[in-house]
């Protein structure tokens, strides 16, 4: 079974500890986690995926939320080691970027068909955050026929509901939680 890793918003808005929407210290902690798990995959010739927040300044997304990851500010740039480590492999032919205007990362964005292009099957997940964007997009996962693994260590929110929507997406879709 093809399998794709899928790293969700860690963005400096959403990682660093004075970002637009920061998750802080918690999304800091995974990210040496997510960057040695998109070198092992990328080394094995899977596919990855860095989805991105993307907004424009008017953003009616921003009266619900601080305003955050800003097509083409530094804030929507990868965070840290894991922004590094994609400026050294953003041309490699299996990652790809793909940015999204919702919280789903499928929703719009031709991801499915991307990954069904490549004869991925199962999905892991990976980012911020737990109980939002990585809820959603195992759900747009789900809808779209993928199976879907979420690494534990490798997500983070900003709320204490973390756990219970990790046994929600396992309850809901099915998702394997490692």
């Amino acid at each position: 079974m093809k399998e794709a890793l899928l790293i969700v918003d860690m963005s400096n808005d959403f990682v660093a500890l004075d970002g637009g929407l920061t998750v802080g210290q918690p999304a800091i902690d995974i990210v040496p986690y997510v960057t040695e798990l998109a070198e092992g995959f990328l080394s094995e010739g899977k596919t990855v995926v860095i989805s991105m927040d993307a907004h424009q300044e008017n953003d009616p997304h921003f009266d619900l939320w601080p305003v955050h990851n800003v097509v083409g500010t530094e804030g929507q740039k990868p965070f840290g080691e894991l922004g590094i480590w994609f400026d050294k492999n953003k041309e490699h032919e299996n990652l790809i970027y793909s940015e999204k205007e919702n919280y789903n990362a499928f929703f719009k964005t031709g991801l499915a068909e991307l990954l069904r292009a490549r004869k991925v099957e199962k999905v892991h997940v990976v980012g911020v955050t737990t109980d939002i964007c990585d809820f959603m997009t195992v759900a747009g996962a789900d809808a779209e026929g993928f199976k879907t693994v979420v690494h534990k260590c490798g997500v983070a929110t900003f709320t204490d509901l973390g756990d219970t929507m990790l046994e929600h997406m396992t309850r809901c879709f099915h998702t394997e939680i490692v």
